[in-house]
């Protein structure tokens, strides 16, 4: 059954990179979320390849995978695809289904409409991907 406009703005608003945004931001998201449906291991994104859409996963999870290594796990919740999506580059890992997955993809075109007309939702998507990079240059060792 497919989801309300309501959940996709819910399932949107507890993902970690929209954290915070408005009602407005959900919204506007939401109206251009589309739901996708993948089959145990198929693969969602190809390391490599240009990227064409941001997924946030609803049901099942995702196996991310970096020069055939294994190097996280994805649930509901959670997101991928951010960084093709704002830089335009090839994805940095593949992405593949962890069972029947269901998600939430914006198209890159909408997603970069979305953040030339709602600010909180641009400055919500930097934070997080700021966070990210100073997680991976920050040495935890001092």
């Amino acid at each position: 059954m497919p989801l309300t406009q309501d959940r996709r703005a819910e399932i949107i608003g507890g993902c970690r990179l929209f954290h915070g945004l408005d009602d407005r931001g959900l919204a506007a998201i939401a109206a251009v979320a589309v739901e996708v449906d993948f089959p145990a291991d198929r693969v969602i994104a190809r390391q490599g390849e240009i990227g064409t859409g941001f997924f946030v996963i609803v049901e099942g999870g995702a196996r991310i995978v970096r020069d055939g290594t294994l190097v996280a796990t994805l649930g509901p919740g959670e997101f991928f695809g951010e960084l093709s999506v704002l830089d335009g580059g090839p994805r940095v890992a593949q992405v593949v289904a962890d069972g029947p997955t269901r998600c939430l993809a914006l198209p890159s075109w909408d997603m970069e409409r979305v953040l030339h007309d709602e600010p909180g939702v641009a400055l919500s998507v930097l934070r997080v991907v700021a966070s990210r990079l100073r997680e991976v240059t920050t040495d935890h060792r001092t």
